[in-house]
């Protein structure tokens, strides 16, 4: 790419486009050192959004993250969320504070609701709200939301204050591309891509892919993330608790596929012909 890609999100805010993500880190006290470098790696190279959750690891990886957080604070976008049992008005608040505590930090840039449970929206946004004034968290998304969900709560009040929504996209998954990603473009919704490697499935598999890479002298890693980083307003969090992962996805910013390279792969990989249920981990 011609230059580092970044989003916009809707409050004028800019971002990275490429971050990292945090699923299954702190899992382990034997690879807590290697994780921690990681990121502090990944923030030393500019990936400035690292995507976590409550539920990973019980707070485990939102431990690692404040851990790679200090003395950083300033460098990062910290991306966590609150699951959908706790996100009833006064639950979504208290689970909050946990993740503030983990972290260590006063304020989260994005707070998600990891995806749709038995609270009604209007609680979750209400919770989301009262965290807004009290200076806890800059801005709100949901995560795992399909259009019929986003008109739902574009309908409440505040409701088109939504910054992103995270959804389950790589090459090998494009189903969002029919009917969702057009929706987030209209309304001013960023779209967070996880799991941009298929959770591995894309390495090492595609013949086309490995093509691509070679004529490039990169990864298929490096070609799948540049792939999504074409995507205008997607970010892509791809997750390496080691160093030398995180060195070799901060090299997809700088990997410019061709229109040829794109066409291949949109034949090997084909774009979405109706809309498909979202995909989901």
């Amino acid at each position: 790419m011609s230059a580092v890609p970044n989003v916009h999100l809707r409050d004028g805010t800019i971002v990275p486009a490429l971050g990292m993500g945090t699923w299954k880190m702190g899992e382990s006290r034997a690879r807590l050192r290697a994780e921690i470098d990681a990121l502090v790696c990944g923030l030393e190279l500019g990936l400035r959004v690292i995507d976590t959750a409550e539920m990973y690891a019980d707070g485990g990886a939102e431990r690692v993250t404040g851990e790679a957080l200090i003395g950083r604070r300033d460098q990062a976008f910290v991306v966590t969320k609150v699951l959908p049992h706790n996100a009833s008005r006064r639950g979504t608040v208290a689970a909050c504070e946990r993740s503030l505590k983990r972290l260590g930090i006063g304020t989260i840039d994005l707070y998600l609701l990891h995806w749709r449970g038995s609270h009604p929206l209007a609680e979750t946004l209400a919770a989301f709200e009262e965290l807004q004034s009290a200076g806890k968290i800059r801005r709100w998304g949901v995560s795992n939301f399909d259009v019929a969900d986003l008109r739902e709560l574009e309908a409440l009040p505040g409701g088109r204050e939504c910054a992103a929504n995270q959804v389950y996209y790589a090459l090998s998954q494009r189903g969002v591309e029919f009917e969702l990603l057009p929706w987030h473009a209209r309304h001013q919704v960023a779209t967070m891509a996880y799991c941009p490697l298929d959770e591995g499935r894309l390495i090492g598999a595609h013949p086309v892919l490995a093509d691509v890479a070679r004529r490039h002298g990169a990864t298929d890693a490096q070609v799948a993330l540049s792939w999504l980083l074409h995507r205008r307003g997607t970010m892509v969090i791809p997750k390496s608790g080691r160093v030398a992962g995180i060195e070799e996805n901060a090299a997809a910013r700088n990997l410019e596929l061709a229109a040829a390279d794109l066409a291949a792969l949109d034949d090997a990989f084909p774009p979405p012909r109706r809309k498909h249920s979202l995909a989901m981990i």
